[in-house]
Order: C-alpha cells, then sequence, then structure tokens
C-alpha cells in the first residue's frame, strides 16, 4: 500500500520538487499547474495496476488532510491572490487530478449508475470515460475499443438508442483492427474486448431487427470464446457466464424472426449457463426464465411455461421486493395460467391473482392505477370461468375509483362500462346491457373516434340489442301543435338507428 506520508509519498515528492522556487515571466502561474499535472500523471504511469486502486481509494480519504493542504499551502506561495481567497475557490485536487484518475472515478459512477438503473447518468458518465481513455491511451490504443464498447452497451440499456450503440461498436471494430499488432496480438484483455465488441454489436442489430447480420456478429463472439478457453486464457466458469449471454441473446434473434421452435433450445442452454454461473437463485435467472416460459406458452407448453414464471416468481420473492414488484410478479404467473385455458389451471390462476391484487389493495396513485388494471383481468377471468355475478360486483365497486384516478373520459372507464355491459349480458339482461354500451360508445366516440375498430364493435352490439323487444322503445305520438322555432329543425334520432325519412 502507497504511504500517504508526504515525505515518503513518491506523487508528494514529486510536487515537493515542482514547488521549488521557480523564475516568474509571463503566464507562470498556468506553467507551474501544468508541470504539477504532468509529474503527478508520470508518477501514476509507474505505479502498478494493483498500486493505482490503491492510492484511489486511500487518497479520496486523505487527499484533503495531505495532498490537497500541501497544494493550498504551494499556490498560496506562488500567488498574488491571498490566502484567505484560496479557500472559497474549487479544491486544488480538482484542478491537478491526473487523468487517469479522472477516468477510474468515472468508470466507477457509470457503473454505479447502471446498477441503479440511472441510465442516462451512466451515459453520461461513459462519454467521459471516452474522452479521457483518448487522452490518458492515445487514438489507436484497445482499450479507447473498450470504451466504445462500453458506451455502446450503455446506448442498449435505453430504448431507442439502438442506432448510436452501432456506431460506437463499429469505431471500436475499427480501431481494434488497427491495433492488433504487436505487442497486442498476443494480449488476451484485446481478445476479450473483440468479445464484448461482437456480442454488442450482435445485440444493436438484434435491436434494429437486422437478423442475418445479428448472427454472424453473435457467431463470431461465441467462436472466440471457445478458441479463448481452448487455449486456456479464460478460465470455464467465466466461458459459462460469457456463453449464457451469448445464448440469450441468439434465442432473442430466433424470436425477433417469429422461430419459437428455434429458439426455445437456446433459451433453454441460456438458462443452464446462467443457473451455473450465477446460482439457480440469481436475479440474473429471472429474465431468462420469463422468456423461456413465454416461448413455451406460444408453443402450447403450458405446463412448462407456469411452473417457470412460478420459478421466476419465487426468486422475486426471495429479495425483499417492493409490494408493487411482488404485485406484477404474480400477475405475470396469474395471466400464464389464464392462457392456458385448461379447468386445471384455474386454481393457480385465482391463487396468483389474490396474491397480487392483496399487495396492492390499501395502494395510492399509480400502483392504486396498477391494482385497479390488474382487477379488470381479474374480472375477465371470471367472466370466462362463468362467475358473472363476482365480476359484475367487482366492477361496479371498482367504477367510482377508476373515475378517481383515470378521470370520466378514460379509456379504463370505457372498457368498465364494457365489462358491466357484458355481464348483463351474459345474464339476460339485455336492457341493462344496452345502457352501459351505450356509455362506453359515447367515450370511445370522444376519445378514439367514430371509425374506430372498438367504437365500430361497440356500436355493431347497440345496434343488435336495439332490435330486442326489452331495449326497443314505442314511438312517441307527435304533439298537435309545434313552436314555430322547431317546425324546420331536425328530429332527434335513436343512437344506432337510421333518421326516419320525409316518406315515414
Amino acid at each position: 500500500m502507497i504511504s500517504l506520508n508526504p515525505h515518503r509519498n513518491p506523487m508528494t515528492q514529486s510536487v515537493q520538487r515542482i514547488t521549488k522556487p521557480i523564475q516568474r515571466g509571463p503566464n507562470w502561474q498556468i506553467r507551474l499547474r501544468r508541470q504539477l499535472c504532468n509529474s503527478m500523471e508520470k508518477e501514476t504511469d509507474h505505479l502498478s495496476s494493483t498500486q493505482e486502486d490503491n492510492v484511489y481509494k486511500n487518497m479520496q480519504e486523505s487527499q484533503e488532510t495531505h495532498v490537497s493542504n500541501h497544494l493550498d499551502e504551494t499556490a498560496a506561495a506562488v500567488s498574488l491572490t491571498p490566502r484567505k481567497k484560496i479557500q472559497n475557490k474549487l479544491p486544488q485536487t480538482a484542478l491537478f487530478q491526473p487523468p487517469r484518475e479522472k477516468l477510474h472515478l468515472c468508470e466507477e459512477k457509470a457503473r454505479s449508475y447502471s446498477s441503479s438503473h440511472e441510465y442516462k447518468q451512466a451515459i453520461h458518465e461513459l462519454v467521459r470515460c471516452v474522452a479521457l481513455t483518448r487522452i490518458c491511451y492515445g487514438d489507436s490504443h484497445w482499450k479507447l475499443a473498450e470504451a466504445h464498447v462500453n458506451l455502446a452497451q450503455g446506448y442498449l440499456q435505453l430504448k431507442g438508442l439502438s442506432l448510436q450503440a452501432k456506431q460506437h461498436a463499429e469505431k471500436a471494430k475499427e480501431i481494434l483492427t488497427s491495433s492488433i499488432v504487436p505487442p497486442y496480438n498476443d494480449n488476451t484483455d484485446v481478445f476479450r474486448c473483440s468479445v464484448e465488441l461482437f456480442h454488442t454489436m450482435g445485440r444493436a442489430l438484434l435491436s434494429l431487427q437486422k437478423f442475418k447480420e445479428a448472427s454472424e456478429n453473435l457467431t463470431k463472439a461465441e467462436r472466440l470464446t471457445k478458441e479463448l478457453l481452448q487455449c486456456g486464457r479464460i478460465i470455464k466458469e467465466e466461458w459459462m457466464e460469457i456463453q449464457a449471454q451469448i445464448k440469450l441473446s441468439f434465442a432473442q434473434v430466433y424470436q425477433g424472426q417469429k422461430k419459437s421452435k428455434e429458439a426455445l433450445p437456446h433459451y433453454q442452454e441460456a438458462l443452464e449457463y446462467t443457473e451455473i454461473s450465477k446460482g439457480k437463485k440469481s436475479l440474473e435467472c429471472v429474465p431468462v426464465l420469463r422468456e423461456l416460459a413465454g416461448v413455451e406458452q406460444a408453443l402450447g407448453f403450458h405446463e412448462a411455461s407456469i411452473n417457470h414464471f412460478v420459478q421466476a416468481h419465487l426468486i422475486v420473492l426471495s429479495r425483499n421486493p417492493s409490494q408493487e414488484e411482488a404485485a406484477v410478479s404474480a400477475h405475470v404467473v396469474a395471466r400464464a395460467a389464464v392462457a392456458s385455458g385448461r379447468p386445471e389451471h384455474r386454481d393457480v390462476a385465482e391463487q396468483y391473482f389474490q396474491e397480487s391484487m392483496a399487495n396492492l389493495k390499501d395502494a395510492e396513485g399509480m400502483e392504486k392505477a396498477k391494482f385497479l388494471s390488474i382487477q379488470d383481468d381479474y374480472c375477465h377471468f371470471l367472466q370466462v370461468t362463468g362467475q358473472q355475478e363476482r365480476a359484475a360486483s367487482l366492477l361496479r365497486e371498482s367504477l367510482e375509483a377508476k373515475v378517481g384516478v383515470f378521470g370520466d373520459l378514460s379509456p379504463e372507464v370505457a372498457e368498465t362500462y364494457r365489462l358491466l355491459g357484458g355481464a348483463d349480458l351474459a345474464q339476460g339482461n339485455q336492457s341493462g346491457a344496452h345502457k352501459k354500451l351505450k356509455k362506453c360508445l359515447q367515450i370511445q366516440t370522444l376519445l378514439y373516434g367514430p371509425q374506430d375498430k372498438k367504437t365500430l364493435a361497440t356500436q355493431q352490439t347497440i345496434n343488435v340489442l336495439s332490435r330486442a323487444p326489452e331495449v326497443a322503445v314505442k314511438p312517441r305520438q307527435a304533439p298537435k301543435a309545434k313552436p314555430a322555432f322547431c317546425t324546420g329543425g331536425p328530429q332527434p334520432t335513436m343512437l344506432g338507428k337510421a333518421r326516419p325519412s320525409a316518406a315515414d
């Protein structure tokens, strides 16, 4: 570990050497700062990677008490500004911090933001990493390619930025092509960077729906990892971890092409490698399990699909999730059980619907909206399974809450009226169904317009109900005398019926 004693620390000694009396002249303060930066960077270059980490950790804790104080004293000694004013300025360590220390700090920040899903802030730091890496290593170093790959991966974490990811991956490829010469041609880190490059390029092309090119890049990444394993450049555990990511990307390529049969074995391999490298109860298994279950559901393997959804749900519960996360996870299992359409899975659907709603029963705000959405799915499930009265009761109870959360003119309120109308219709109450569907139609017309498919479907149902005996309204008798201002005006018509002609 590097000592922070100012008499023994090499970085501090270099500062002491630099701060000997110098000849004053034009721009002498700027020259002093440059000399300090160059000297500190030169000393940092001679440290090993382990020493750099130790210096970084220890200097964060004690720079203010040793190096910073010494630099303040130096600046005060050579500056024309009084010492009291210097304390009000920025810390001198921020001005003289070497680029490699700044680079290391930016990398740490990027990893921290990424792990907490703050991707915009992570990208900001990754952009700084590219600039600092170019300063530290030049335009043709493989580390600059690695920085571009990292930035491309950051863009992939934000939806809609796949083109930017592809451009940075291409830049990284251009740099690596020119840098794989001695002494880099025998550097394991360069080949690992190449694996990340091909994998990232494949994922970017997948997002752009260029499936053939994506598959070609993923194949290159897979072949290179096998060569690294055979040559002993990476251990088997690391190879499995990389394989899990590549297999998952291959599966997503096939699934993007609607080739579920081809995607299934790749998902299974991805899950196997993830469980071996990360553990069966790791959170990294959850997205793989859910995507695998989705493919199994599409292929009609409902039993296996439900089991994998349940497995993912149990992993989520083991990590002390929030109420909303637990509710969403249980809701996924319930929907999978409903999708099977089998009577033996109804109890599973009922169990997980109840569990999901229980987590959000007393929620407010956005969580309340989520609860009402899950409750609508549950009511639809009750209707499908013949429990019309129970579904109608829950829908009537939720109507007031939906108006409060979403507003009178909202898709959620319109859908509730539609479901209530369907429940009345199933029970033979055609008059009640007609009234509720008319309210649904009014909202849908305002939201979507009269020609939307949802509006037209509701209108068609109302037209059919309007011809039912208990719904049809007897024509009113014409008044004996009409007011003069009404004689030329159009007569009101019932919703769903044609306007009467003059002959009628």
